[in-house]
């Protein structure tokens, strides 16, 4: 009797499975961002119809608001599943400090192997390329001036500044009209706007176009870049600049376009998960 409880049990474990779990882990958003999330989710389910899918979020207040799930709790949800491997695609832009937490949270299943895979502008070749994407967006230097929108990070220690901070100098260098500034951090947004004025660039240039560097261009693109009070729009309008911020159509609704609006980064993600599951053969 005992013996047929052993098997019983035994038989309800979950059958191990080979093919490693595709864990897409994003930042969060509120029910206006689950259209950019919607897109993405097609392309991922169209690239790799024979991987199962899972979602993780990184923010613990939309976790909290939203009910969905973190990363650790999605990794033990894989495991339990009976996946041995697993390939943790973040859709963050720049490898910040929620990149190194989620590093630290993949080495917490020593019974799953967790391959984490590289952000969009992981490497200065990612840089560029997303950059020659995203330009089709600029205005030319006859019509106006361009302001990347980075997002930032408030922690001075964090290594990602050095990132921030080169991506501020490379498009100064590559074009005529285009600045980068960070909603948190370096390179400080209201440092820049005080240089602009310094400099008087409103009369060089009448336009400002605010292109959002971020996944889901949401609440800090309302509030933060585009708001009526204390955001850039106003600043750069008391200079006597004309603002725009581009925007996209789907479905039925309008938003502003963050990175997850253009097809050709999807791509860039697509590729990022592609190599991860190459070498999680070898992981």
């Amino acid at each position: 009797m005992h013996q047929h409880g052993y098997i019983g049990r035994k038989m309800r474990l979950p059958i191990l499975k080979e093919k490693p779990a595709i864990v897409i882990a994003a930042f969060g958003s509120n029910s206006r961002g689950k259209a950019a999330l919607d897109i993405f989710r097609k392309r991922l389910a169209e690239k790799f119809p024979k991987h199962e899918t899972f979602w993780a979020y990184t923010s613990e207040i939309i976790r909290k608001k939203m009910g969905l799930p973190s990363l650790q709790e999605t990794l033990a949800r894989v495991e339990a599943l009976g996946f041995r491997k697993a390939v943790v695609q973040p859709l963050h832009i720049f490898p910040g400090t929620e990149y190194q937490q989620m590093a630290e949270t993949c080495e917490y299943f020593p019974g799953l192997r967790v391959l984490l895979s590289e952000t969009l502008l992981h490497r200065w070749d990612f840089v560029r390329e997303t950059l020659d994407v995203v330009e089709q967006e600029f205005l030319a230097p006859d019509e106006g001036l361009n302001l990347l929108a980075l997002h930032g990070t408030p922690l001075a220690a964090d290594p990602v500044n050095i990132v921030y901070l080169g991506m501020e100098r490379l498009v100064a260098d590559l074009y005529p009209n285009v600045l980068a500034a960070s909603v948190e951090g370096v390179p400080d947004h209201e440092a820049v706007l005080a240089r602009m004025k310094r400099q008087n660039l409103a009369r060089q240039y009448k336009k400002v176009k605010i292109i959002p560097m971020m996944y889901l261009a949401g609440m800090h693109a309302e509030d933060d870049l585009m708001g009526d009070e204390k955001s850039w729009r106003a600043g750069l309008e008391d200079m006597g600049f004309a603002v725009q911020c581009p925007m996209i159509r789907y479905g039925d609704a309008d938003y502003f376009k963050g990175l997850a609006y253009y097809p050709e980064l999807i791509s860039f993600f697509m590729e990022r998960l592609q190599r991860s599951l190459t070498l999680a053969r070898y992981y």
